[in-house]
């Protein structure tokens, strides 16, 4: 713990004077009355009231202590911590496409896929994990990061109806997707290098076709896990005016599982959120790389306890002075 206004601890010394002021007060407040004898006074016992005379002053200087320890501003450390850890590199390449509204999935792909990346991530807290996404076009979400709070955060505020709006192209550019996923990847120096695809469609827009964009990505090591994403046959879509229409499910399972065997990877059919299962299994049998991870403490302010303790002492004093020790005029 660190005080962010150390300079306040200065007004402690007027604590001193203060002291001398009591016991000078103190000492010119004592009743005297002359006798010849006091030796019968010494077996008169005492009043518990004598003991807590000097309990308010004593009280009195701590709570002027604790006030000042809050004008000061404890604060937690800000620290970097260094940590081993070992792990792989894995970009999910997520399709936000309209055909990603369908409601095959509750309440549709897109936020099933979070609910699927949710579970994901947190199964492999020391990967380096990084989100691509994609539509007739690809961008990046998130750069590989160990904070994954970051990422999810990320993912979660992920605007997915950009294409819908028009924001960005409509379509599916599979291959863009892969090459977005790649770039981020390429100079990872990590022994396992792996691109989870995600998408429902067929490619049918983008600068690079797909196969070509996992020749490239087997050239740099890394593998491809695909997962077509959608239930056989019919699925609901949402319409602009509201209601629904079913339209038909178009997965190139051909090509995804190219892109697969062509980089050492997998191809998986998901119609439901459990068979994912067999992609996180997979991968945990993937050689891991041992890399360093900074971790970076946040500073907090601590002075409550202090001015906690401060209330209840005033409190306490208040009690003993009115009540306890009340004196009559």
């Amino acid at each position: 713990m660190e005080f962010k206004n150390p300079l306040f601890f200065l007004l402690l010394i007027g604590l001193v004077p203060y002291i001398v002021w009591y016991v000078m007060k103190y000492k010119q407040s004592l009743p005297s009355l002359k006798v010849p004898d006091a030796t019968k006074y010494a077996c008169v016992p005492k009043s518990f009231r004598i003991y807590l005379l000097h309990v308010p002053f004593a009280l009195r200087l701590l709570l002027l202590a604790l006030v000042v320890c809050v004008l000061a501003r404890p604060q937690s450390k800000h620290s970097w911590n260094d940590t081993d850890v070992e792990g792989i590199d894995i970009m999910l390449a997520v399709d936000v496409s309209t055909s990603m509204l369908a409601q095959d999935f509750k309440p549709n792909r897109v936020e099933a896929l979070k609910s699927i990346a949710q579970k994901f991530i947190e199964k492999r807290p020391n990967d380096n994990i990084g989100l691509s996404m994609f539509a007739g076009e690809a961008y990046t979400q998130c750069p590989l990061t160990t904070d994954h709070a970051v990422l999810m955060s990320l993912y979660n505020n992920a605007d997915c109806n950009m294409a819908m709006r028009g924001i960005i192209d409509d379509g599916t550019a599979i291959g863009d997707g892969i090459m977005n996923a790649i770039l981020r990847l390429k100079d990872s120096e990590a022994k396992s290098k792996v691109i989870i695809l995600l998408t429902d469609g067929v490619n049918n827009s983008g600068n690079i076709s797909p196969l070509t964009a996992a020749e490239i990505a087997r050239k740099y090591g890394i593998r491809i896990y695909t997962i077509g994403i959608g239930r056989n046959g019919m699925a609901p879509y949402p319409l602009p005016t509201g209601g629904t229409a079913m339209m038909p499910v178009e997965i190139d399972e051909g090509t995804m599982t190219q892109i697969s065997s062509k980089t050492g990877g997998r191809y998986f059919r998901a119609q439901k959120n459990e068979e994912l299962d067999a992609v996180y299994q997979d991968i945990d049998k993937m050689e891991r790389t041992k890399f360093n991870v900074k971790q970076y403490s946040r500073r907090n302010e601590l002075y409550a306890p202090f001015a906690l303790a401060a209330m209840l002492i005033l409190l306490l004093e208040i009690i003993l002075r009115t009540v306890v020790l009340k004196r009559l005029p």
